[in-house]
């Protein structure tokens, strides 16, 4: 029987972080993401559009630092 269904995707849809890329002028996922300081000491997250590769940074919530 197929009654049994395992998602072991949720930890893993967690760690995707959506940004806006401007070169597609979408929201695309981001790959290579690391969590970087801005200057006023604000969190943020560094990657690659998973699409055209470009720069992508998302600024986060100040309780993510």
């Amino acid at each position: 029987m197929d009654t049994q269904h395992t998602d072991n995707n949720d930890t893993a849809a967690e760690d995707k972080v959506i940004g806006y890329c401007v070169k597609c002028k979408e929201k695309r996922e981001m790959l290579d993401v690391e969590k970087v300081e801005i200057k006023p000491g604000r969190p943020a997250a560094k990657g690659k559009c998973s699409v055209c590769g470009t720069g992508m940074y998302k600024i986060l919530p100040k309780s993510a630092a």
